[in-house]
């Protein structure tokens, strides 16, 4: 009997050093994971080079949220993680300002930098237009 309870002793011990270890595995793994989306939030590149960009033209309803606006981005290649775009969103001081319409994004522009074109004014797109049309014509 003595001998089965150092065997039983023994097994047990052996079971908790393993679950402890797959436990702090199991914790790094996660850590790791998490900090490289943390770090993928304020760092993420482009899909695409500058030289190398494609314009992929998406249409934004009202009734779209973020998670969406997020899905229809990475469906067009735009993004590559929907997700990611979510937390950027969420983050960022465009929040509640995309707006609906059609718009023109590029492979080669930043998350942050779509953002920004999705929630600029009408009214700013067109004064640019006009100021660049002019300075067209005089050349």
């Amino acid at each position: 009997m003595n001998a089965n309870k150092i065997v039983m002793k023994i097994v047990s011990a052996s079971f908790s050093v393993l679950v402890a270890i797959l436990l702090l595995f199991g914790l790094y793994q996660g850590g790791k994971a998490a900090y490289g989306f943390g770090y993928r939030v304020f760092t993420e590149q482009a899909v695409d080079e500058p030289e190398e960009g494609e314009d992929k033209v998406v249409q934004i309803t009202s009734q779209m949220g973020g998670r969406e606006i997020g899905k229809l981005l990475e469906k067009k290649g735009l993004i590559r993680d929907a997700k990611l775009f979510v937390v950027q969103l969420a983050l960022s001081s465009y929040s509640k300002k995309i707006k609906a319409g059609t718009y023109t994004l590029s492979t080669s522009m930043t998350a942050q930098e779509m953002m920004q074109v999705m929630s600029a004014d009408e009214a700013e797109g067109t004064e640019e237009m006009e100021i660049m049309e002019t300075e067209e014509q005089g050349s």
